[in-house]
């Protein structure tokens, strides 16, 4: 192989690699984003408590009845 072939070979296989690490990160984002959406709308419908431990008892609340409810089957 000639040294263009490799350098083109090496930057092909750099952007590939490149693309999946991208790739990656951007599903793992995606991925998580909904549970932070929802600590967030925890926060916003909780805001009018002053204490900490009231506005921790009431986003508990909150994403608990938020919850999809799912039931087991046999």
């Amino acid at each position: 192989m000639n040294t263009s072939t490799q350098t083109v070979a090496t930057a092909t296989l750099a952007a590939v690699i490149a693309m999946t690490i991208l790739w990656a990160v951007v599903t793992l984002f995606q991925s998580r984003g909904a549970p932070m959406e929802r600590l967030a709308a925890a926060e916003r419908a909780c805001a009018q408590h002053a204490y900490q431990s009231e506005r921790a008892a009431c986003m508990n609340e909150w994403l608990a009845a938020s919850q999809p409810r799912t039931i087991a089957r046999r």
